[in-house]
């Protein structure tokens, strides 16, 4: 080991006469030449840093060298380091460098570039091996060239020009990345800045200098991308406020006790599975038990769609207004548009005197579960995966984009089936909907403890019989009708 830093060295040909050198380390002194002398046969760490070099040199005789520290030099470019296939630990902060090349051999696990003049992240898709990248105080706006740095675990970008949050999906994978320091860029003026990025990076455990607590990554998820149940109980929350807000009545469907609730019945799953063509012909067969419950939309209507029989289509102004009054039970957001089911159109049923059926997405289902009621509710799931995408592109209603996130809601549905068991009453495959409508019928007539007549015999039920029905569909999911 050689030591001399904080000298006036210049010359360092005597290093030549040193063979057996391991660590070498002239800091702080005035040297111009790179590697002025003949390599030791081992030589491993070399501290030039605080001297007066400018160009670097070939060091391919310098095999040994793991470590090796050029900070506060002028350097304008990295080169030579090719065949130094021990090199671990590169330093060369504060020098010249305006552009990252010359690594792409190396197993770097140590990188400093700091406060140089790199604009841009680059050269650096090769080092497999990099586990600490410090670039800060340089000019860089984009974390673009990071992606495939898998084994990271510290990144300091302190002091450079990053703008947007969203350039952190640029290191969303790195799943070993848990020190970002972000410290002085323009990012930290957006609006919920530190709750936008553990959002984006749920791995980390500090954040600008600072440790990321588990109540910060609990709360970025429930703000940007919530659970079903926390949207649920905050629907819910919101809706029971404004309800309490309006003058109170006595609903025809109103509980007078937890154990006899209004008797519903729910068909729920993805886009186009024919959830709403199967409710409308279950209440047309069963008319005698069952009436369509009509819920709000502010989307337009589809091609064959009718208001105020499909749909109440409303607009997103008056469906807010709605809210406000206390309309509704049940809300949810589903492709950029809002649906609702309110209480008057299950009001509209039960002063039939019949049971209510409605069909909704899986947002729909999670917050009709925060109310009062206590619904049948039943799974429409597509199966074949093929054949439910073409079905969706033969109706010509939906774009590419709708068709994919339908698709892709499917694996969310049946993850809900498996990870809350109970949660559906009943699963049918609507792969064929004739099929699924049997299976339906089927469903709903032991649901009513109906059954087949001999044929030739009147199969409409007496008006006795049909209050009879509604009370045993309510007694079979142990419910009892008002």
């Amino acid at each position: 080991k050689l030591e001399l830093p904080n000298n006036k060295i210049k010359d360092l040909s005597c290093v030549s006469h040193m063979p057996y050198l391991v660590i070498l380390d002239v800091s702080h002194n005035e040297i111009f030449n790179f590697f002025g002398f003949q390599p030791p046969k081992n030589l491993k760490e070399v501290n030039f840093s605080h001297n007066r070099m400018t160009k670097m040199k070939d060091l391919s005789a310098y095999s040994c060298l793991s470590k090796l520290d050029l900070d506060h030099n002028s350097f304008s470019e990295i080169s030579g380091l090719e065949q130094c296939c021990k090199l671990t630990h590169l330093s060369l902060a504060h020098n010249k460098i305006s552009r990252i090349s010359g690594l792409a051999s190396l197993h770097l696990t140590y990188l400093c570039l700091r406060g140089n003049q790199l604009e841009r992240i680059e050269g650096l898709e090769n080092l497999k091996n990099l586990q600490v990248l410090d670039l800060s105080q340089n000019r860089i706006t984009s974390l673009s060239g990071l992606q495939n740095l898998y084994l990271l675990g510290s990144i300091n970008l302190e002091k450079n020009r990053i703008t947007e949050i969203q350039e952190c999906k640029h290191i969303h994978d790195l799943f070993l990345l848990r020190d970002l320091n972000l410290l002085e860029n323009p990012i930290q003026v957006q609006q919920d800045y530190r709750l936008s990025v553990v959002f984006l990076l749920q791995h980390l455990t500090v954040l600008d200098q600072e440790k990321v607590t588990a109540e910060e990554k609990v709360s970025s998820v429930n703000k940007y991308d919530p659970p079903l149940d926390v949207v649920a109980a905050r629907n819910h929350m919101t809706h029971l406020v404004y309800q309490l807000m309006q003058p109170q009545q006595l609903y025809d469907s109103t509980l007078p006790s937890a154990e006899y609730p209004y008797p519903m019945l729910v068909l729920t799953g993805p886009q186009g599975c024919g959830k709403r063509e199967l409710a409308h012909r279950l209440c047309q067969e069963f008319s005698e038990y069952f009436a369509y419950g009509i819920c709000h939309t502010t989307r337009g209507p589809y091609f064959g769609e009718e208001n105020e029989i499909d749909y109440h289509f409303v607009s997103e102004e008056d469906f807010q207004n709605m809210i406000h009054m206390g309309k509704f039970i049940q809300t949810m957001q589903y492709g950029g548009h809002s649906f609702g089911l309110t209480r008057d159109s299950i009001e509209d049923v039960a002063r039939e005197g019949l049971a209510c059926c409605v069909h909704m997405e899986l947002e729909g289902v999670f917050s009709l579960k925060k109310s009062c009621f206590e619904p049948r509710y039943i799974l429409l799931f597509p199966s074949q995966v093929e054949k439910y995408k073409d079905r969706l592109k033969s109706r010509g209603l939906y774009t590419p984009a709708q068709i994919e996130m339908a698709v892709s809601r499917i694996e969310l549905y049946a993850k809900t089936n498996r990870q809350r068991p109970g949660f559906f009453d009943n699963v049918i495959p609507c792969d064929d909907w004739e099929e699924a409508y049997q299976t339906l019928r089927q469903l709903v007539k032991e649901y009513l403890l109906l059954e087949e007549e001999p044929e030739g015999e009147n199969n409409r039920a007496s008006p006795d019989n049909t209050s009879i029905g509604v009370c045993l569909f309510t007694c079979s999911v142990h419910h009892h009708y008002l």
